[in-house]
């Protein structure tokens, strides 16, 4: 258990990194020009996260999940691969369409980069969350205590990089429901023994520091504008 304590650390550092990183390689891939660093980063970000996500959802060895947990774990992972998949490739191909402002390519492309990705991608981001608290809450450890301090470092990482997502991405009306939801969930259902369900722990402070965060968003701006509407990016 122990070292679930330091693998949610690794899980949130590399969320983290395939989540912001990108925003910073905007040059261009010197193999192939039409394509940016940030989108052969983004290539491996579902290679790199999902064998990740499986890990957490295992808990460990001894709590295998059974065939319906394992329908719902694919059909997050499903969500969230289409999604990234779709934003990629729309994201990639809207760069060269900025000259076709208002027409109906640009459109579709916007919808796809800006709209239906995010949601369908974050949708996966939150249903996989979700599952592996169900399934920590199951399957609590007796043996040993974990590392509080480093899972709540990891929480901490892990909810500054969920609040930058849900900001840029503009899934508001999904993001902070379920951050607002899933925290009261574990405060209330989790608050004994969190030591013995670290995945509990770690996802009660990440969802608390995305509230926080967009709390102060919102009243510092009077409502919740993504990063690039109001500077921050381009």
């Amino acid at each position: 258990m122990k070292r679930l304590s330091f693998f949610t650390l690794l899980f949130a550092a590399v969320f983290a990194t395939f989540a912001i990183a990108p925003a910073f390689l905007p040059k261009p891939f010197e193999a192939y020009s039409l394509m940016k660093v940030a989108d052969v980063l983004d290539v491996f970000t579902p290679l790199v996260l999902i064998p990740l996500y499986w890990v957490l959802y295992q808990v460990e060895d001894r709590c295998v999940p059974g065939l319906k947990e394992n329908m719902f774990f694919l059909l997050f992972v499903a969500f969230w691969v289409e999604g990234h998949g779709m934003h990629l490739a729309a994201n990639s191909i809207g760069h060269y369409l900025t000259s076709m402002t208002g027409s109906d390519v640009f459109k579709l492309a916007f919808f796809y980069d800006e709209v239906l990705s995010h949601y369908l991608w974050h949708t996966g981001v939150a249903g996989l969350s979700a599952l592996i608290i169900v399934r920590q809450w199951r399957n609590p450890f007796f043996e040993e205590r974990s590392f509080v301090g480093v899972t709540a470092l990891a929480g901490v990482l892990y909810g500054i990089s969920y609040f930058l997502i849900t900001i840029e991405g503009a899934t508001i009306w999904l993001g902070v429901p379920f951050a607002v939801l899933a925290a009261l969930a574990v405060a209330i259902w989790g608050r004994k023994d969190l030591a013995q369900r670290p995945l509990m722990l770690f996802f009660l402070i990440a969802y608390l520091t995305a509230t926080v965060l967009f709390a102060g968003w919102g009243i510092y701006w009077g409502g919740l504008p993504e990063f690039s509407q109001v500077g921050i990016i381009d």
